[in-house]
């Protein structure tokens, strides 16, 4: 018998992941299953972005690139930033890796000693637990609650703060809520991390361009800051690129350079094809994102409207990302054919069984009282999910 590593034990599976797996598997079989459980834009990748990298392979850009990424993919990152975020990082602040993924991990790697704490608002992204718990570090949840759009306050954050706290990391907009900090709330919460000089945050802006608040604010951009914060971001959803596998980091050199020292042991540099694609991406005008923004609000505006005719649910209107997450907790301890849903993971399970429809357990996100749809699909399978949600739903008592 093969003995695994006492690590693997603290981790667990990632609930999106084996979500999409158990729809692909009944898929397999023939049945007619709705996935809405993967964050992925069902948008192709722009035309122009693909044949920067068809030129890539041309122009041999097939050696193994620098650890840190290309200088002027660099470069390009370094001028977004200061485009769109009023940041100023020169590429020696830029670490480019494979996805936002690995820039999270190796920030996080790079930052946390064991027994550090790690402060987390719930609800939040599966993988920022797991993480943390892989670094050794001691994670502290703040709850956030759908009728405070799922945003912390300072007062909390204060209360969560200890002699050990090291780290804080959020996303905004958020996945699973789809929840935009703003300019104001984000300066709130600065004015209470500005009093702990060795508390770093972790900044995730993936969503960045899907946002419908009409400005994104980036907590590196507050005064006093910039030092302090780990902004990470990537390509994958504002241009449809999650299988190309880039993401980047700016933070302070001395945080770039460990990013890059651990990464250099890891994995080396990104894809450099997928690097001449993301140059494309970041050289291009922010408009050319506009369409899919619109189609996500469309899409968000449907969803909420169906959902107002399901008896038990509980929504707020998210302001970015593609994700609605319900408080379905009215469900529990219902039953159908005599077996009750007792959480929100039976409840996901019985919605796959019975509805043909994949959703996401909000347990997984750190709140076991919802469950996280996502609209990055069409409206037409967007409205016969919810018609089908809404009928097994029916079925409980």
């Amino acid at each position: 018998m093969t003995i695994l590593s006492k690590r693997l034990e603290l981790m667990t599976e990632s609930a999106t992941l084996e979500m999409a797996r158990k729809s692909r598997e009944l898929k397999a079989k023939g049945l007619d299953i709705i996935s809405l459980s993967l964050g992925e834009p069902d948008f192709n990748t722009p035309d122009f972005i693909k044949e920067a990298a068809i030129q890539g392979i041309h122009d041999n850009f097939t050696k193994y690139p620098p650890v840190n990424g290309y200088l002027d993919l660099r470069e390009a990152i370094a001028k977004k930033f200061k485009r769109d975020n009023g940041l100023n990082y020169t590429p020696d602040n830029i670490v480019v890796s494979t996805g936002a993924k690995q820039s999270i991990i190796n920030a996080v790697m790079s930052l946390v000693n064991v027994g550090d704490e790690v402060i987390i608002p719930t609800p939040f992204w599966v993988s920022y637990e797991e993480m943390v718990k892989l670094a050794e570090g001691k994670c502290v949840f703040i709850p956030a609650t759908i009728d405070h759009d799922f945003k912390i306050t300072p007062q909390q954050l204060e209360a969560a703060i200890t002699p050990k706290t090291k780290l804080m990391i959020f996303s905004s907009p958020c996945n699973p809520t789809g929840s935009v900090y703003t300019q104001s709330e984000l300066e709130a919460l600065a004015a209470v991390l500005k009093k702990h000089k060795n508390i770093y945050v972790i900044s995730d802006e993936i969503y960045e361009h899907i946002n419908f608040t009409g400005k994104h604010a980036s907590m590196a951009s507050i005064d006093g800051m910039f030092d302090n914060v780990i902004t990470v971001n990537g390509v994958s959803k504002a241009f449809c690129m999650t299988g190309w596998r880039i993401g980047f980091i700016g933070a302070s050199k001395e945080i770039a350079s460990a990013c890059n020292k651990l990464q250099g042991q890891f994995t080396s540099g990104a894809s450099s094809i997928a690097q001449r694609a993301a140059l494309a991406a970041m050289q291009a005008d922010p408009k050319v994102v506009e369409p899919m923004r619109e189609a996500f609000l469309k899409r968000r505006d449907l969803v909420l409207s169906l959902l107002k005719d399901v008896p038990g649910l509980k929504c707020n209107v998210p302001t970015g990302a593609f994700f609605v997450f319900p408080v379905v907790k009215s469900f529990f301890g219902k039953s159908f054919n005599g077996k009750k849903i007792n959480n929100a993971e039976e409840l996901c399970l019985f919605l796959l069984e019975d509805a043909r429809v994949a959703l996401v357990t909000g347990e997984a996100f750190g709140d076991p009282d919802c469950v996280r749809i996502s609209y990055a699909t069409s409206e037409a399978e967007l409205t016969e999910a919810m018609n089908r949600i809404k009928v097994s739903l029916a079925k409980l008592v």
